[in-house]
Order: structure tokens, then sequence, then C-alpha cells
């Protein structure tokens, strides 16, 4: 064999191998796909989900399913995708702080969040509120700040438990105002809001939908949000990045895929999923479920996940969290 046949059959052989991965990509989806939620139904992310499977099935060719498995602190439904096969038949949605604070309480993972997952999709950033009782006696953040300083101890914070978003986020306010309250643990967001409304806790950081109602019957106040901008769903009320320069804890809304998913598989995921977050009848249910649309490219995941990781850890330092 010459050298010139040779090369021929040497770019032949290439071209075969690389061959099932081209047809995979073009023949996706083969199947229908699963969207897996690390929590129970009705959560932020759950309705996130179906909104997104109702809109890409259609353009995909295929059924969309949402299946919900709670448990472990998102370990399960995590640990399930990371086994599954890199086809991009098996998504996680779920919410950034459940990737970024994992290795920060756990010793030992069933998973590895930066090996075992690509990004496909930065659907949407969701702010949370920061709310108060209706008898404190504060009714702006700044009455409110100075409230604390003036009984430092005495006002609390209830939050959906030791290492959520909810309590890194409050910590962190701490730290960056001056101010100190006392932290109430709760077992999720279904047992601070109640114990807000009850007066069992001063304050709470929530998402909109969880207080809203509570806020229109005048049983709670909302005094600020935990990003650098204000929020469309209530525009009078201060984003603490006015006043903590850089302060944004409002967490990201995203879709992952196994790692080795090919990558015509995750851009065209990620085409459909932008379409379907950013279309005009998407965009007011995103919203009133407390999610402000974004439809980023995996890149723009990527990047808004080390950011959201960075500021997780230096809030989780502050507030003395352990692996366990």
């Amino acid at each position: 064999m010459n050298r010139s046949t040779f090369l021929q059959f040497a770019a032949l052989v290439a071209a075969g191998l690389t061959l099932p991965a081209a047809v995979q990509a073009q023949a996706f989806p083969s199947k229908p796909i699963k969207l897996v939620v690390p929590y129970a139904p009705g959560g932020l992310p759950d309705t996130v989900a179906r909104l997104i499977a109702q809109r890409i099935q259609g353009p995909l060719g295929q059924p969309v399913v949402v299946e919900n498995k709670p448990g472990a602190g998102g370990a399960v439904s995590a640990a399930s995708i990371a086994q599954s096969p890199a086809d991009g038949h098996t998504l996680l949605v779920t919410d950034g702080p459940m990737l970024a604070i994992a290795p920060l309480v756990t010793q030992k993972m069933s998973y590895d969040p930066i090996k075992d997952f690509v990004p496909v999709s930065l659907v949407g950033t969701a702010p949370l509120f920061l709310a108060v009782n209706a008898n404190v006696k504060a009714n702006t953040l700044d009455e409110f700040i100075a409230l604390a300083k003036t009984k430092p101890g005495a006002l609390n914070y209830g939050s959906a438990g030791i290492g959520s978003i909810h309590h890194l986020t409050a910590e962190a306010m701490k730290d960056g105002l001056g101010i100190f309250i006392t932290h109430i643990p709760f077992r999720g967001s279904g047992a601070s809001v109640p114990a807000l409304i009850g007066g069992q806790v001063d304050m709470v950081f929530a998402s909109p939908p969880a207080l809203m109602g509570f806020v229109k019957s005048g049983q709670a106040k909302l005094i600020a949000i935990n990003s650098t901008k204000r929020s469309d769903l209530a525009p009078n009320v201060p984003a603490l990045g006015e006043k903590i320069p850089g302060f944004d804890f409002a967490f990201n809304v995203v879709v992952l895929a196994r790692a080795g998913t090919p990558p015509e598989v995750v851009n065209r995921l990620s085409a459909e999923i932008a379409k379907a977050v950013k279309a005009p009848d998407a965009v007011e249910p995103l919203r009133v479920a407390g999610v402000d649309p974004v439809g980023g490219t995996p890149e723009q995941l990527a990047a808004a996940m080390r950011s959201e990781a960075d500021r997780v850890a230096k809030a989780a330092k502050r507030a003395g969290l352990k692996a366990e």
C-alpha cells in the first residue's frame, strides 16, 4: 500500500470511527425525554420543568415527561442522571445552589457535581424576597437595619434549613450590613413561612409565590430582594445590592445533562429550551413563579454556575458550615 492509498484509507477509518456519534446526534431524540426534578411536585424547579416539557416536545418530536425524585438533598436525582446514558434523553432540572452547596456539607457524595454533568441551559434566575412579620416595627429596609442595630440578636430569622440558600443569603446579608440576627432553621420554606406568619420568627427569605398571598392580606411586609437589581414583581422593593456592593444571591434555575453527551445534542436542547422560556406565553407564568427568564447557552450557564458556587462557598465559610 503506497503512502497516498494509506492516507485515504486512514481518512476513511477515521470517518467511520466518528460516524456513530454524528448519527446519534442527527437522530436525537430517538425516544421520550425525561426531565428529572430533585424535589416534590409543586416547587419552583418542578413548575419550570413542566413548563419546559410542554413547549419542547412539539419541536423535538418526542414526548417529554417530568419525573420527581426527591431525597438526600438532591443526591438521589443527581446520582440517577450521573448513571444514565450520555445521550441527552435524561436531563436534570434544578436550582444551582443544590449542586453548589452539596460538596460543602457532604463528605462522601454519590456523584461529582463538576465531572458528572454538562451544562445545557440557564433557564433563568430566581430571586428571594426578604419579608418581615406584620408586627415587626419596620416598614422599609432602612428601618429594619436601624432596628437590628439597635437590638443586636433580638430579632431572628427562619430559613429552609442549615446550608440552604435562604440561610446563606441571610448570613451574607448580616455580614454585609454589620447586623446580628439569630438563625432558626426549619425543614423547608413550607415550615419557615408559616412560622413567619405565626410570629415565631421575625423575618424570612422566600420565593414570591410563597409570600405574595400573605403580603396582600397584610400578614407580611416585603422590604428587600436578595439580588443586585429590583424585580418586576415588586419594583418598589429595594435590592440588597443597593446597600451591599456586589450582593447577589438570586439563584440560577438550570438544566444539565450527563457528562459525555454529544455537543450537537446539548446545543439543540439548549436552543429549544431558550425558545421555550423566551416565548411570550411563557414569560409571564415564569415570572409569576418567581423566575426571571434567561434562556442562556451552555457557556453562559457554565460561567453562571462558577460564579454562583464562588458566592455560595464564601457565604458557607462565614456561616461556619462543615461537611459531615
